[in-house]
């Protein structure tokens, strides 16, 4: 006895007859003609991740997975003091600084450099050094000619300006420090490392110092290089300081 299909066409290859399969259905669920469990539900959908797992997208359910906060990054929150990669955050200065740029107390300009030369002692250090200088000028000049010319006076201030210069730029190549400095407690030192100055640093630092003062003014030149360190922020440099990059520090 043979059956009858009413399709009038037999399945491909012999085997059993095929299902129209049904597009599923617009809200997601149970495509129509799909099979169901006994009870005539659909399927249950795929139970949601537990909370705090990294796969749960709800908003702010991480719940302190990987150390983080409730709502907050997954990832936590770095150390209070540090940046998100380990160093200072962008609004707190390295350490050694302090808010104006002079460094906290007992702090130099830069880590580890000592603090900065008072002025009173970074004056003196200079008058000294300036009345060592003249005095060999003096010595120097006497035989030769008598200090109550004009052009004795000049000769003296003149010689006296080159000796200046000459022991200025010796000496600070050498440790730092003239005559004055060492009586003073204070040292020149390179900005950038608080080291003992280059010779070019030191020659520089003298010559702008001086040579103005021999060509014109010298009293007034030396007022003017003086008061714009006493302006200069943060690392109250004088016109010399800044052109040889270096600056005076206490040694004690």
């Amino acid at each position: 006895m043979s059956t009858h299909n009413p399709s009038g066409s037999e399945p491909e290859g012999g085997g059993q007859p095929s299902f129209d399969k049904q597009p599923p259905s617009p809200g997601g669920g149970t495509p129509e003609g799909a099979p169901s469990d006994p009870s005539g539900n659909p399927p249950p959908s795929s139970p949601p991740p537990p909370a705090g797992s990294p796969y749960d997208d709800r908003p702010g359910a991480y719940g302190g997975t990987y150390g983080g906060t409730p709502g907050g990054s997954p990832y936590g929150q770095p150390p209070y003091g540090q940046g998100p990669y380990g160093g200072p955050p962008p609004d707190q200065p390295p350490p050694g600084y302090g808010p104006t740029g002079y460094g906290t107390p007992g702090a130099g300009p830069i880590p580890g450099m000592p603090p900065l030369g008072s002025w009173p002692n970074r004056i003196l250090a200079q008058v000294i050094d300036y009345v060592l200088a003249q005095i060999v000028a003096v010595l120097l000049v006497l035989p030769f000619a008598s200090l109550g010319d004009r052009s004795g006076s000049a000769g003296a201030f003149w010689l006296a300006c080159g000796l200046l210069l000459i022991y200025d730029g010796v000496m600070l190549s050498r440790d730092g420090q003239t005559l004055g400095k060492k009586a003073m407690k204070v040292r020149v030192a390179m900005l950038i490392d608080g080291t003992t100055p280059t010779p070019a640093a030191a020659w520089t630092r003298s010559a702008v110092f001086i040579l103005p003062a021999v060509i014109c003014c010298a009293a007034l030149w030396w007022l003017i290089d003086l008061l714009f360190g006493v302006f200069d922020k943060p690392y109250r440099q004088c016109i010399h300081d800044k052109a040889a990059k270096t600056v005076v520090v206490s040694t004690v």
